[in-house]
């Protein structure tokens, strides 16, 4: 069996697709950790935003949407010279940006992970992908969710960038089905299914 050959390049990756990639993903923090590198990611490789994760997780807070929200122009300044991050600004301002918005989902949804996962009606897709060729780089989904997030306020966020979102928080199963974990994001993804029924 093969594992999908993306995550064959170096440790981290592989480590990450055994672990987390594709494994459904329910708590806020844990969506917006996944939305601030999913952005950071675009224009670079994910082995990047991998090893500069740990980084991420301490210069905001682990995610924490209420702290990130109350940051500050002093707080950007401080961290575009931050070498544990992409020191991109727009980035980083969207980060703060976009833990304000989530609050606003909150207020609206009860959770963001409410919001979100009601796009696939709380039920994640699997995709039965053959092979990686398969897999497109955004859907007819990922922009109708990227268009609504836009509309809510969120930032450096396209179709593609939610697409891959989108796989790594498990609304969608894109391990091809020769790969070893893709049967296990399969009964991952009955667990839902059963808990809600």
């Amino acid at each position: 069996m093969a594992t999908c050959a993306w995550a064959t390049k170096a440790e981290k990756e592989l480590k990450y697709h055994d672990a987390e990639w594709g494994v459904p993903v329910y708590k806020d923090d844990q969506h917006f950790e996944m939305l601030t590198l999913e952005s950071a990611q675009s224009g670079l490789s994910w082995s990047t935003i991998l090893a500069k994760r740990e980084g991420y997780r301490e210069a905001f807070k682990n995610f924490n949407v209420d702290e990130v929200a109350q940051f500050t122009e002093q707080d950007i300044e401080a961290l575009v010279v931050n070498v544990k991050i992409v020191r991109h600004r727009q980035k980083i301002a969207s980060t703060i940006n976009n833990a304000q918005a989530i609050q606003k989902i909150q207020k609206e949804f009860g959770t963001f992970n409410n919001y979100i996962w009601a796009f696939v009606e709380f039920d994640p897709i699997n995709n039965k992908r053959q092979s990686e060729k398969e897999v497109p780089g955004s859907t007819d989904l990922s922009l109708t969710i990227s268009k609504d997030l836009k509309k809510r306020g969120f930032k450096f966020l396209g179709t593609t960038t939610v697409y891959a979102y989108m796989q790594a928080v498990g609304m969608v199963n894109d391990h091809v089905m020769a790969c070893p974990q893709y049967e296990k994001t399969c009964e991952l993804q009955k667990q839902v299914k059963t808990s809600r029924s």
